[in-house]
């Protein structure tokens, strides 16, 4: 952010809400961030594939993470507030009270995350309808999209859910209700997961054709028809309620939001690289591949004009960066599968121990472990007999098939510590694979991808960075501010304030 005023500093409130925390800043008129909190949030796993969150437990943890890192500050100086989150779908009835979306009735429940695989069929079936919207999203729905787990909700929770409800929100257009009391919702959120253009709106034919036709006949108002640009202000800003709940002043600035990913490659893809001798500088920033790398990643690319990538979302107009068609592929389980091979091993006790003895985190301590047991050789060749396949919640991008499964080759009798450190090692080369893999995809498709821009989670363990550089053949830039997710979404913030006229003018 470059600003027009130099004395006082003005400051914007940017609200990430991942898996399994929320997380908010402070950030200045810079882009800087000057204060940070986190906290997490519930995850219920009532069957297998069923991942499910309570609306009222994420706004309670941006409640507080957000007094925390306004705290001790002129809150006259805080001018505006972006939110971003997970593409979770949230259920609430004609007086926005939640609604249960599992059978056994519990309303807090009323979040169906991202990552919820429930809507297997339910895909199946909108896929082999071949509808004209498929070609938007790689030629294939994915079942972490809206449209087959509101098949689900209608199948499955007829009376109990789909006849009560009053809005069916994506995460991140619920948050901005909540602050503002307005329904309006993001062009972000609708366009890449709801198969909402942003040319023609909502086609009718889709929804009649897959059986949600009662959606039309109510003219959207479940689901959106009132559709704003991420950054544009929703409403007369925070209401008092809000406002309390939030230690803002009432009237705040709120931006229209924009998908977690979307805001950490907002944040990460218009850096300033010059001197660096990078091959992306003096070049056009469609050469730019955002990758960010939570509990999934996401691969963000644009194009001036739209590419058509099989098994890659997209191209979406203006989705994350104004004026841009956006690519998005994706890894549906990174960070989470890295953790359930780390910790399911037989040894991990042994590395917890010897991790907390050194005080380092674990994956600290496995980075060290790997270079004593390297030897003469590259750390990568200590797998050269050890293979993952790592689709253990099938393959997003750029095969689209969410049946495959995990696997593990070379496997032997070992129960040690070097095992858990190789196994782990080869987990991460295989997520660096799948990335080379949607890379190759999109440039095959047309587009001219040159460097890496990695953000999130996993992009502050140097061995995921060097593995993703060594098996792409891509330099990967890492940003000096790591809280790329963060800035993104106060980038929307001061978009929203009026202090700033375009997002482009506050990246």
């Amino acid at each position: 952010m470059q600003s027009k005023k130099q004395a006082p500093l003005n400051y914007y409130v940017g609200i990430d809400v991942g898996s399994a925390s929320v997380r908010a800043a402070l950030v200045d008129e810079f882009g800087t961030v000057v204060a940070h909190a986190d906290q997490p949030i519930q995850i219920w796993e009532p069957q297998t594939d069923h991942y499910e969150q309570s609306s009222a437990d994420i706004w309670a943890a941006c409640c507080s993470v957000t007094k925390k890192v306004v705290c001790g500050v002129d809150a006259r100086r805080i001018r505006g507030l972006g939110f971003d989150a997970t593409c979770s779908l949230v259920v609430v009835d004609k007086q926005f009270q939640p609604l249960a979306v599992n059978c056994e009735g519990q309303n807090h429940r009323n979040v169906i995350m991202w990552m919820d695989h429930r809507a297997v069929s339910q895909v199946d079936r909108i896929n082999q309808t071949q509808h004209r919207v498929l070609s938007y999203v790689g030629g294939t729905m994915s079942v972490e999209m809206q449209p087959p787990k509101l098949l689900w909700i209608k199948e499955n929770l007829q009376e109990s859910c789909w006849e009560k409800a009053g809005y069916f929100f994506d995460l991140p257009d619920f948050l901005s209700w909540k602050a503002t009391g307005v329904t309006a919702r993001s062009l972000c959120t609708l366009v890449c997961k709801w198969t909402y253009t942003s040319d023609g709106g909502w086609d009718d034919s889709f929804w009649q054709m897959i059986g949600l036709e009662d959606l039309v006949e109510e003219k959207y108002k479940k689901i959106g028809n009132h559709v704003l640009s991420p950054g544009e202000s929703v409403g007369k800003g925070l209401t008092p309620e809000a406002a309390k709940d939030l230690g803002l002043p009432e009237g705040t600035a709120v931006a229209a939001s924009l998908i977690d990913a979307h805001a950490g490659g907002l944040g990460v893809i218009g850096a300033d690289v010059k001197g660096h001798n990078l091959p992306c500088e003096n070049q056009l920033i469609t050469s730019r591949v955002a990758l960010i790398c939570g509990t999934s990643s996401c691969h963000m690319g644009i194009s001036e004009t739209p590419i058509f990538v099989p098994g890659v979302w997209g191209p979406y107009f203006s989705a994350m960066v104004p004026g841009f068609w956006l690519n998005e592929g994706g890894q549906s389980a990174t960070g989470k599968l890295i953790e359930h091979v780390v910790r399911g091993h037989v040894a991990f006790p042994e590395l917890q121990a010897k991790a907390a003895a050194s005080s380092q985190s674990i994956y600290t301590y496995l980075n060290s472990h790997l270079d004593l047991i390297k030897k003469s050789l590259p750390v990568g060749f200590l797998t050269v007999d050890l293979h993952v396949w790592p689709d253990f919640h099938g393959n997003r991008s750029p095969l689209t098939d969410l049946t495959l499964k995990g696997m593990v080759v070379g496997l032997t009798l070992s129960r040690g510590l070097d095992e858990l450190a190789l196994i782990y090692l080869a987990t991460i080369q295989a997520i660096a694979l799948g990335t080379r893999h949607i890379l190759e995809t999109m440039q095959a498709a047309g587009h001219h991808i040159n460097t890496l821009f990695l953000c999130g989670g996993l992009s502050k363990n140097p061995l995921f960075v060097q593995m993703h550089a060594d098996i792409t053949g891509k330099p990967v830039v890492l940003s000096k501010e790591v809280e790329s997710v963060l800035v993104g979404a106060a980038i929307l913030g001061a978009c929203a304030s009026g202090d700033f006229a375009s997002i482009q003018v506050c990246s």
